[in-house]
């Protein structure tokens, strides 16, 4: 019984060790911003010689953002005292940080001209100089994008500027590619949105100009506004609702990838890039490959330049791309900074 109770404090005291030690030097931040989106839009409409008028409004733009990180600054990077969730640190996308073991697991809740979603952006990433390896959790709500990643690759030149790597990468996400509304094209390329609406439990009355939804309550009292507002609605949440159905898919594929770092203080660079050139096919009905009919290119990359020509003048360039399933997004920045003495 004591040897049992010497093990377990020996236990629980190299777990806390260690997880101090992982957790020393790390960040943990809470931020919130605003700010007035779009002015108010005036609408006008004619009903039967009568102007009325409608006033859009859209709510003001915010984010709360919460997170913890633990990644060396490289050196081209500035010396914030505080984060308040609205940098741009693309170096943290890159595959080699400047630490063995680092980390990063954060969320942001936004609103942006009166759309409201969430950014997520996880990582744990272990690189040494013949291998890495890097699990990954992220969801881009303004892009629609949401998938699990882990990488295991073996570096070639792991100590020099430039270094290459190769091995394997899995992804599980949504069945991207699938169309639910494939079904209900007709051959004229028209959907059939109707009877679609009618099988959602929607009524139809075109006598008597009555539209109702699965509740019984009138949602429209003409055809166009049944077309142009109800049926878009009626069409977005079923695709939503036949998406959610089916579960998620694995993908196993090869990555090949680069890593380049070069810093002085007037000139630096850093790069790198990832390519997925073949996908194994384990014959899922949901499988990507079932929708571009074999094999496909993914592939991400990164960029950031900096060059002060002279004391006074100097330009930028930084950005990320990333296109997984034929779906892209990205964003970058350019910019040129002269000192007035």
């Amino acid at each position: 019984m004591r040897l049992l109770i010497v093990v377990i404090l020996l236990t629980a005291t190299t777990a806390s060790a260690q997880f101090k030690k992982a957790v020393k030097f790390s960040t943990f931040y809470v931020a919130a911003n605003g700010g007035t989106s779009l002015a108010d839009q005036d609408v006008f409409a004619v009903n039967n010689s009568l102007l009325s008028k409608d006033v859009v409004e859209t709510p003001y733009d915010y984010s709360l953002t919460a997170g913890i990180r633990k990644i060396q600054r490289f050196q081209y990077e500035g010396s914030t005292p505080f984060k308040d969730g609205t940098e741009s640190a693309y170096g943290d996308e890159a595959t080699v940080g400047r630490n063995a073991f680092e980390y990063l697991f954060e969320i942001d809740y936004r609103r942006q001209e009166g759309v409201e979603y969430i950014d997520q952006n996880h990582f744990l990433r272990y690189v040494r100089d013949r291998w890495l390896a890097k699990v990954a959790y992220v969801k881009d709500g303004f892009a629609d994008i949401e998938y699990y990643q882990a990488s295991q690759r073996i570096r070639i030149n792991g100590k020099k500027k430039l270094s290459f790597n190769v091995g394997a990468l899995q992804r599980l996400a949504e069945p991207y590619g699938y169309n639910p509304l494939e079904e209900w094209v007709l051959q004229t390329g028209h959907i059939h949105y109707t009877q679609l609406a009618i099988e959602e439990g929607y009524s139809v009355d075109v006598y008597n100009n009555e539209y109702k939804d699965p509740s019984g309550n009138v949602v429209a009292t003409s055809a166009d506004v049944w077309n142009q507002v109800i049926i878009p609605e009626v069409i977005s949440n079923y695709v939503e609702k036949k998406k959610n159905e089916l579960p998620n898919v694995t993908q196993h594929s090869l990555v090949v990838g680069f890593d380049f770092y070069y810093y002085k203080k007037d000139f630096w660079v850093h790069s790198w890039g990832n390519f997925l050139p073949y996908h194994y096919d384990q014959g899922d009905q949901y499988s990507y490959h079932n929708f571009v009919g074999g094999q496909w290119y993914d592939y991400s990359g990164g960029l950031i330049f900096g060059h002060k020509i002279t004391k006074k003048i100097g330009y930028f360039i930084e950005g990320k791309y990333n296109k997984y399933w034929n779906r892209e997004w990205y964003d970058f920045k350019f910019g040129i900074n002269y000192i007035i003495l």
